[in-house]
């Protein structure tokens, strides 16, 4: 291949500068955290917590507003928080819905005793990370999501594209290893709160 040919892929490589992406968890749900339950009733309330929407009265931060405007793609979990969540940002504007970014499944462990929901998630999510995963989805296959769910969303920053997901809290923490490990940077961290956010970068 001739210099002007190398140089001129080269150029056209340059031209387009990868996209950012930013990872938001949803806002806050409408769920009864107050209730004192036994392992069956936590599933009960789980079920329950999968198929909620948000509470009502919230508004996105203005900071997460401005930063849905600049971007170029929507993608949103099939889970109605994640895709009401997305709707409030969106400002009318097409939102891609995809089951491959929903929460990783909590499965309670079989313990007496009765907590409030905040105190099973604890301890279904250190199960369920340790290998509980009581014919759901594993951590293994979780992983193996993760990275696929990566891959959606960068085929799109690669190409130029700001890309925003709204998704929930563990799921994104997945996420953040596998866009770590191919080279993407956090640009803005705020947290993992309700409506808050990471950005990342390509290196270089």
């Amino acid at each position: 291949m001739h210099d002007t040919a190398r140089a001129t892929i080269s150029d056209q490589r340059a031209a387009v500068a990868p996209g950012w992406i930013a990872i938001v968890r949803h806002g806050r749900p409408k769920a009864d955290r107050s209730v004192r339950i036994d392992w069956r009733g936590y599933e009960q309330w789980w079920a329950a917590y999968q198929e909620a929407g948000l509470m009502e009265d919230q508004a996105p931060p203005e900071r997460l507003l401005r930063l849905a405007d600049d971007a170029h793609t929507l993608f949103a979990s099939t889970l109605m928080r994640a895709k009401e969540t997305a709707a409030a940002v969106a400002a009318g504007r097409a939102i891609i819905e995809d089951p491959i970014f929903v929460e990783a499944p909590l499965p309670p462990p079989r313990m007496f005793g009765r907590r409030r929901p905040g105190h099973w998630g604890v301890l279904a999510r250190i199960s369920w990370w340790m290998g509980g995963a009581r014919d759901e989805e594993s951590r293994t296959e979780a992983e193996l999501r993760a990275e696929a769910a990566v891959a959606t969303v960068t085929a799109r920053a690669l190409r130029g594209e700001n890309v925003l997901v709204c998704a929930h809290g563990w799921f994104n923490r997945m996420m953040r290893p596998v866009l770590t490990r191919q080279g993407w940077r956090c640009a803005e961290d705020h947290g993992d709160s309700y409506w808050t956010y990471r950005l990342y970068r390509k290196r270089g």
